[in-house]
């Protein structure tokens, strides 16, 4: 069993367990606890009443949070010479082609997210045992498969919040949504962004409760227990 520190647990006393908090509340309860050494992310988590074993129930997608994240991507893109001219134009941090693939094989990942061309495809393709496990294989679901054109429109995106959503292995999702320092309004603002987006990614074949539980905390503080129909009822312009 996990040992927990005297700040955490002192913490832990602010939190009522027996209550589910409205939105807005238990995103200031967040940031209240929010008190370590550095600038803590904000994050969501969902417990989720689909089933990841069968395909016709995997929840994923992307959003773009109004306010973004507070957090510095590093793009990486793969593309042919006229893309990656595009690419490297828009502030992409690496770019190019066979060269990125020989260098993730041999173990390289410093980056965030990874862009794909559809042509590039073939290259992309085999570094799937790589890629593939921590969540950065290009994907048309996640929209990092894009034609050269799209390139900027979507490495901009990148820089001012786009983020992705996906249900893992144990039917939870978990995104970041701001930093401690954001506004409560503004982290209110993107968690209606990610409900609208989550919800729209409802599975078709879905029968019984799509979100079971949403939960909010930061990097080193404990959860607090959000209202599930107050926070699913959450739209961008929540604030």
């Amino acid at each position: 069993m996990a040992k927990h520190s005297k700040r955490y647990l002192a913490l832990k006393q602010k939190v009522d367990r027996t209550k589910a908090y409205p939105p807005k509340e238990a995103i200031e309860l967040v940031k209240e606890m929010a008190n370590a050494k550095f600038d803590e992310t904000v994050e969501v988590h969902m417990r989720m009443g689909v089933d990841p074993r069968h395909a016709d129930q995997q929840v994923r997608g992307v959003v773009a949070l109004p306010n973004g994240t507070g957090r510095t991507v590093r793009i990486l893109v793969f593309a042919n010479p006229e893309g990656q001219a595009l690419a490297r134009e828009a502030g992409a941090d690496y770019v190019g082609a066979e060269d990125l693939a020989e260098q993730i094989m041999k173990g390289w990942t410093d980056f965030d997210v990874v862009l794909a061309t559809p042509d590039m495809m073939r290259v992309v393709g085999r570094l799937g045992k790589v890629l593939g496990p921590r969540g950065l294989m290009p994907s048309p679901k996640t929209g990092t498969i894009v034609p050269a054109e799209d390139l900027p429109r979507v490495i901009d995106e990148l820089r001012r919040g786009r983020v992705e959503f996906r249900v893992d292995k144990t039917a939870n999702i978990h995104v970041p949504i701001g930093k401690s320092s954001f506004p409560a309004e503004k982290l209110l603002q993107n968690l209606g962004a990610l409900m609208e987006a989550v919800l729209a990614a409802k599975p078709a074949t879905l029968k019984g409760n799509y979100i079971q539980r949403i939960t909010l905390t930061s990097t080193m503080s404990p959860g607090v227990k959000a209202d599930l129909g107050a926070t699913m009822a959450l739209k961008a312009d929540a604030a």
